[in-house]
């Protein structure tokens, strides 16, 4: 692609040199350059890529964006300077990479939690109907039935709309993602237009990154300031902050709730550790699905599935014969009768609404003990609350390692710790730094009719210690324990 067309979807400030150059690739990262290609000088929160521009032009950049114009400028490289860089990454990825989001339908799916299962139910759903798909999530990518792997929630701009341009060039006719904080804030969306968007709901988490739950509230809020008059937007009004999403959107606004009067409601009419039996719109369905946000989160998966034109009848089919996203409130039996449940909870919210679900179920037939930690790295502020959360929940919990990354796992033990504070409490807590053998002996404390929640990692498959990802799947080391394949 020429450069000069690239440059019609921003507003240069000035350009030293030629236009009519052709553009091989994009990039932000001057480590990916090569000859032919453009790259973007964006002043990161870790680095500056300003000052890259020089070891960009030397891996054989024919064309440089930033915000600052360097001193040196060499014959031959053409110069673009914008007002934000930042901003202007999805803008030119999203024209490069054949403006994707023009040839399938994009639907994003916010809020704390439930944004991998609403994603993942909704791309399952439509590939049932016979749609090609494409799918953005934290637990992986997919081009239709292509596992793509990713490291982020919602990934940089130029990988994002490469994916979706693949996605359009393989057919597929909706796409369906999940929207990150961070990625509203640092405007990896820029560009793309979306069919629709999901809420699902807000509660503390990314603190490190946003500082104020204001600023992490205003962040996915921004989501939908964005979308088109002829989007729509599904929000839980249950949640207090579900209408706030919605009131500056230009998109059709619809609610789903469990609780109160909205578009599409629920009720749970029977549960157990196989499933639900649900009231959904007035229709009897039963749901391999456990658990009251699990409700929401399929009231979510319908609302924007009948959005989408799909016929209620028919997404209430789709709905019963769909099973639980890898690591969301996953059950191991043992023989014995022990349930093990493997879930990503990592947030204070999503451990009580766990647990809240388990005991519900149990209605003290048996014990719970919860072996959950917390990252590394992250908002030391939700450690104690996370800990306050598993006690106040379970009969016995034991505090370990989740991924310390470049924090020494025994601190944030202690940061947990902290926050257990009555003697009764804290007689209910053990800590075991190693979390292998934390989860072996709360497999060796339970018996049978107990419930083990081990909660925090969910779908990984790995153990994040000083930036090495060593093998760890929670889900093996429980089998394991239970000598079962």
């Amino acid at each position: 692609m020429k450069l000069s067309e690239l440059l019609q979807v921003i507003q240069p400030i000035e350009v030293s040199g030629v236009t009519d150059v052709d553009i091989l690739d994009i990039a932000t990262d001057s480590r990916q350059v090569a000859a032919g290609h453009l790259f973007i000088a964006v002043p990161g929160t870790q680095v500056d890529g300003h000052q890259f521009i020089a070891k960009a032009i030397e891996q054989g950049a024919v064309a440089i964006v930033c915000q600052t114009l360097p001193e040196a400028r060499p014959s031959g490289v053409t110069f673009v300077k914008v007002a934000d860089s930042e901003g202007a990454v999805g803008l030119l990825a999203h024209h490069f990479f054949g403006t994707p989001t023009e040839k399938l339908d994009l639907i994003g799916v916010t809020g704390t939690n439930g944004k991998t299962t609403i994603a993942t139910l909704l791309y399952k759903m439509f590939r049932r109907f016979g749609y090609k798909c494409g799918l953005v999530s934290t637990v992986c990518n997919y081009i239709d039935d292509e596992a793509v792997p990713t490291d982020h929630t919602t990934p940089d701009p130029i990988t994002l709309n490469r994916l979706l341009g693949q996605m359009a060039d393989a057919g597929c006719k909706y796409a369906f993602m999940e929207v990150s904080s961070h990625s509203v804030a640092q405007r990896r969306i820029a560009g793309l237009r979306y069919k629709g968007g999901v809420f699902t709901n807000l509660t503390r988490d990314h603190l490190d990154y946003h500082k104020t739950f204001e600023a992490y509230r205003d962040a996915k809020k921004g989501f939908f300031d964005l979308l088109p008059k002829d989007a729509f937007a599904v929000t839980n009004a249950d949640d207090k902050n579900g209408l706030f999403m919605t009131q500056n959107t230009q998109a059709t606004v619809k609610t789903y709730s469990l609780h109160s009067m909205a578009d599409f409601q629920a009720r749970v009419l029977e549960e157990s550790f196989e499933g639900m039996s649900l009231n959904l719109c007035g229709h009897e369905l039963f749901v391999q699905f456990i658990g009251r946000f699990n409700v929401s989160n399929l009231l979510a998966v319908y609302g924007a599935a009948v959005m989408l034109g799909k016929a209620p009848e028919d997404v209430l089919v789709a709905l019963s014969a769909l099973r639980p996203v890898n690591g969301r409130f996953e059950t191991i039996r043992s023989r014995e009768g022990v349930t093990a449940i493997v879930d990503y909870a990592h947030t204070p919210d999503a451990l009580d609404n766990v647990l809240a679900t388990i005991n519900e179920i149990l209605k003290k037939r048996g014990q719970c003990i919860t072996v959950c930690g917390a990252g590394g790295n992250r908002d030391k502020g939700k450690r104690p609350l996370m800990a306050r959360s598993a006690v106040k929940a379970s009969d016995r919990v034991i505090i370990t390692s989740d991924n310390p990354r470049f924090e020494e796992p025994q601190a944030i033990i202690d940061d947990m710790l902290a926050g257990i504070e009555t003697a009764e409490d804290k007689r209910k807590v053990i800590s075991i730094v190693d979390r292998r053998e934390a989860i072996r002996t709360a497999c060796m404390m339970a018996q049978p009719g107990d419930v083990i929640l081990i909660a925090g990692k969910g779908h990984e498959d790995y153990q994040d210690v000083r930036g090495v990802k060593h093998h760890f799947d929670d889900h093996e080391v429980v089998r394991e324990a239970f000598g079962i394949s």
